[in-house]
């Protein structure tokens, strides 16, 4: 007789925010179901939705290569950022976090008035001179208020006032733009762009880059009217420039405005940042005839419902007819509408304040036994039936 092929678990979670990156919650994951299930057959995908981390998980898993490039961060000092080469050789991929992230900054160098996307650019540079067809930028958790403008002087454009000077990097020098002058680097011709973007909102106003997200970078509210109107005089040049409109796009205003820069400077589609990871990876494909998948979040919640990668995951997996069991770091108010969309069964981490606490400091021990936990229970049930 024909030797029966092993279970497959195909281990497929995102990072536990501020705790461990997604790589080291699928390893945790994978040894907690050998621990609970050791004939299975454990596939690791690790993933991420355009933000920090969005590189290590994506190389990850697709067998790629990571690299590294010396770029400007925020205020222009010289950093080394990440980025990576997927398994197909074709595809590049950067996040603007290791560029132009808060994360490189501290609490007292925020002032969105003067930080730069110049960074972001000159990423999107290294990835485009590998001969990439295809670049995907992860652009979460910026520092960031111009537009995209400091990553389109990176490619060799030039934002002057009325008097020919080019004006200074940041966004609030955007308000004395007069005009744009360069052309398109010949290096960027080639790729498409795919920007994982899961925020719709405009550039401008009560819903826009500035006054949404202004505040979380250092802006005051008269900073963030300053932003506004600095980013409302960009985008009225801008849209000269190029000749089609970006204010409005949705998503224009993630990443305080890079999304309309990229629109505008790249041609760039923006595409939810779920969707575009899990065509990245192949998950459809490498889901279909598994046994069970096992995702994880740090928090699962009535959020998780809402477009984010987990239910993403849980949703093509139950089309194939493959259950899902999830691990967490908490559950929140509302995380049973994951049942509705095909979880299973859920495994927190922790329960109290004590507990999350300590799940924080040390989380990996917790993901791997709760793993185990969560597989072990889902194999009595599987039993039963």
């Amino acid at each position: 007789m024909p030797e029966r092929e092993a279970p497959r678990v195909v281990i497929a979670p995102q990072s536990f925010k501020g705790s461990a990156d997604a790589v080291a919650v699928a390893a945790a994951i994978a040894r907690g179901v050998r621990a609970a299930w050791p004939a299975a057959d454990r596939v690791e995908l690790p993933l991420a939705d355009g933000g920090e981390g969005t590189v290590r998980a994506l190389v990850s898993a697709t067998r790629g290569e990571l690299r590294r490039a010396r770029v400007h961060d925020p205020l222009l000092r010289e950093v080394d950022a990440e980025w990576g080469v997927l398994g197909d050789r074709t595809t590049a991929v950067v996040e603007m976090a290791a560029a132009s992230g808060l994360p490189l900054l501290r609490e007292d160098e925020r002032d969105p008035r003067v930080t730069s996307t110049r960074g972001t650019g000159e990423l999107i540079i290294a990835a485009a001179m590998t001969g990439a067809h295809r670049i995907v930028v992860g652009i979460g958790g910026s520092a960031t208020n111009d537009g995209g403008a400091g990553m389109a002087r990176a490619f060799g454009y030039r934002f002057v006032d009325a008097g020919g000077a080019d004006l200074p990097e940041g966004g609030a020098a955007l308000a004395r733009l007069a005009r744009i002058e360069g052309q398109t680097d010949l290096r960027l011709i080639r790729p498409a762009i795919d920007v994982a973007c899961d925020v719709r909102n405009p550039l401008l106003g009560p819903e826009g880059a500035s006054a949404v997200y202004g505040p979380q970078k250092g802006a005051t509210p008269q900073m963030v009217r300053q932003l506004d109107a600095a980013l409302t005089r960009y985008a009225d040049v801008v849209e000269r420039f190029v000749g089609r409109g970006v204010r409005d796009v949705p998503g224009a205003g993630a990443a305080g405005g890079l999304g309309a820069g990229l629109i505008a400077f790249l041609d760039a589609r923006l595409v939810s940042g779920a969707r575009l990871v899990l065509d990245v990876v192949g998950f459809a494909r490498r889901v279909a005839g598994a046994a069970l998948v096992v995702t994880g979040e740090g928090r699962i919640d009535r959020q998780s419902a809402y477009g984010k990668l987990t239910h993403a995951v849980t949703l093509v997996a139950r089309a194939a007819g493959v259950p899902v069991v999830a691990v967490a770091g908490s559950l929140g108010e509302g995380y049973e509408t994951m049942r509705d969309a095909g979880v299973t069964a859920f495994q927190p981490l922790a329960a109290t304040d004590a507990e999350r606490e300590a799940a924080m400091r040390d989380p990996l021990p917790l993901v791997e036994a709760a793993a185990a936990r969560a597989v072990l229970r889902w194999r009595r049930e599987a039993d039963r039936v």
